[in-house]
């Protein structure tokens, strides 16, 4: 079973600084995987620069130019949270590339499925503007291709990140061919993924927002998985499953108020692994998005790693969180989710 893998420096030279998404969260996640041994059970696939024509499968040309301009000025901030380097727009042509590569490599059959560990991250880039640490939408240009280039009809992106992804659901509102499916904390930023948000014209439906209250963990995103997202995949029968990892969601992430250990990561793997390969022949692709403590970061990716590997010995430093609390009640919301989206 062949798992590819995408990485370069060149993701390195988005220099953020001190900011939460900055360099050393891909130095950690590599240094840990060489560590470990687990790099050497992987295949690369290198990634190449994207060209302005994949861009615009989903970014208007004026924000694209307009990233490009920041670089040459030597980077900025372009809003409260999303900072650029001189180098920036140069490593996020390589981040969608990356997420073209690994699509590529998993529908050419190189690789059974693949991991984008890339930076920056994309979920939040929409078609007119960057947010939210995010440039350009990484998996959503490279669903776009996918969808030109192989034709599978059908592509469901799940985003597991503690956060919505907003460009991701812009991007593919009104697209009857791709079923976006978020499990996120709500309300957290960027205020939006409610469940009224289910799609536009042709579209209805293939939008699923999972708005989760804080304090969920691994029981809470299972039961969402198992009785959700199971049954809404197994109705669309996609021909490709693309992944917005983000691991943000771990209770020892200050970014977010969820209680996810490592070990539920990989459960969460686990069935979206069990999912393609039910529904289109195993081609899985993964694309890092958040995930902001260095260890859980690290020690969730790896699980991933494990995981699409078959190994079923997941490794778990950190357990479970040391906070005592409640978990929330979500019944409710699962049941009004479900007869949203009629899903028995």
């Amino acid at each position: 079973m062949k798992v590819g893998f995408v990485y370069s420096p060149i993701y390195l030279k988005h220099d953020t600084g001190q900011h939460p998404e900055n360099a050393e969260r891909l130095v950690t996640i590599m240094s840990h995987l060489e560590r470990t041994g687990l790099k050497r059970q992987l295949v690369p696939v290198e990634p190449c620069a994207a060209s302005t024509r994949e861009l615009s499968l989903v970014h208007e040309r004026q924000h694209i130019a307009h990233i490009q301009d920041i670089a040459r000025k030597g980077g900025g901030w372009l809003d409260g949270d999303t900072v650029m380097s001189a180098d920036s727009f140069e490593a996020a042509l390589y981040a969608v590339g990356g997420a073209i590569r690994a699509t590529e490599a998993v529908m050419d059959g190189e690789v059974a499925s693949a991991f984008a560990l890339l930076r920056p991250p994309g979920h939040h880039a929409t078609p007119g503007r960057a947010m939210g640490f995010c440039l350009f939408n990484n998996i959503a240009i490279a669903a776009k291709y996918a969808l030109n280039k192989y034709k599978p009809g059908r592509i469901l992106i799940i985003d597991f990140d503690v956060h919505h992804g907003n460009g991701t659901q812009a991007a593919f509102y009104d697209d009857p061919g791709v079923l976006y499916i978020s499990v996120h904390q709500y309300p957290h930023y960027p205020g939006t993924g409610s469940i009224d948000e289910t799609g536009s014209r042709l579209a209805g439906g293939t939008t699923i927002n999972i708005p989760l209250p804080a304090g969920c963990g691994d029981g809470e995103y299972l039961r969402v998985f198992r009785e959700i997202i199971i049954p809404a995949a197994g109705r669309f029968k996609p021909r490709l499953i693309l992944v917005s990892a983000g691991y943000d969601a771990h209770w020892a992430d200050e970014l977010a108020m969820m209680q996810l250990t490592v070990t539920g990561f990989a459960r969460i793997v686990k069935v979206i692994k069990g999912l393609a390969g039910k529904l289109c022949r195993g081609r899985l692709v993964f694309s890092l998005e958040g995930g902001y403590n260095l260890t859980a970061l690290a020690s969730s990716v790896k699980a991933t790693l494990d995981v699409l590997l078959g190994d079923t010995a997941i490794e778990d430093p950190l357990g479970k969180s040391p906070h005592r609390f409640k978990a929330p009640d979500i019944t409710s919301l699962i049941k009004l989710i479900k007869e949203i989206h009629q899903l028995s």
